[in-house]
């Protein structure tokens, strides 16, 4: 069998690197002008590389019955890691993934092609518009893992992006954004305010480090309006390679302060990670 060697290409928002990881046969990472975007084990597709993308994972382990297909609006799609795993733990499961850059999309498809019955539909196309066109009621589950370069756009951050999200999911659907910020946490703040103003239930989840502001980077926001599974959340993330903290009910609201919720008028992207937050040697 030929050895894997990396593939470089032009795409429309930046150039996409995807290099072959040396110890899995078939494993891939996909970088965007020297930022890690996404990680795939095409032998092994519930195999989550990514500190964050095993959070979001976890999450979705706890909707409803395990194993019961799903109903997944994926906003951005980068390597389609998710997508994956969710076809590959929920068999049945419907999903959208909406990626603005055409371009990569059609890279990750040709080298690392989905499954014929993964059940997943590929949208080239800005979140929010695709969004805002969408069916109501219709998703068990939204995940938003959108970047512009290194930063959340920041029309995918105000008030008027949480109802459009709200309407989409069911009444019993899960929303989960990956974020990335550092203290003092304005924006982190902001957009907790800003799901807590449109859903019942909100949990962040982070490693302590992050939270503690001692350094720049992710956690994930879940959000719904029926009660989330924090003691099972709390199990997985405490027990992961990378431990993290679940924050809810009190000391999360305790957390978001005096942030208010975000209009569009004022919304602005994620803050501008530091050098080498998020880069590979």
């Amino acid at each position: 069998m030929s050895e894997a060697i990396p593939v470089t290409r032009t795409v429309d928002h930046g150039t996409a690197k995807l290099m072959p990881d040396v110890d899995r046969e078939r494993a891939w990472l996909l970088t965007v002008d020297g930022a890690p975007q996404s990680y795939v084990d095409l032998d092994d597709p519930a195999y989550l590389e990514f500190e964050y993308a095993r959070r979001l994972g976890y999450v979705l382990d706890t909707v409803g019955e395990a194993g019961r297909p799903l109903d997944v609006v994926h906003l951005g799609g980068g390597a389609l890691t998710l997508p994956r795993y969710v076809a590959a733990t929920r068999p049945g499961s419907r999903q959208d993934v909406v990626e603005a850059d055409r371009a990569l999309l059609e890279l990750v498809v040709e080298h690392m092609p989905l499954p014929a019955d993964s059940g997943v539909a590929l949208h080239a196309g800005d979140a929010r518009a695709w969004l805002e066109e969408a069916p109501g009621d219709s998703a068990d589950v939204l995940i938003a893992d959108v970047f512009g370069g290194s930063r959340v756009p920041a029309h995918l951050t105000s008030l008027g992006y949480a109802v459009e999200a709200e309407r989409v999911l069911r009444p019993d659907g899960v929303y989960l954004a990956n974020l990335a910020d550092a203290a003092p946490f304005g924006f982190l703040r902001s957009q907790l305010a800003t799901f807590a103003a449109v859903f019942e239930e909100l949990a962040l989840i982070a490693e302590p480090g992050v939270l503690r502001g001692r350094r720049f980077g992710n956690a994930v926001l879940v959000a719904s309006h029926r009660p989330l599974d924090t003691a099972a959340l709390a199990r997985r993330t405490a027990a992961d390679v990378f431990p993290a903290r679940v924050e809810h009910g009190p000391a999360l609201r305790e957390f978001t302060g005096r942030a208010r919720p975000v209009d569009d008028r004022d919304a602005v992207p994620s803050p501008q990670p530091p050098d080498g937050a998020f880069g590979i040697g």
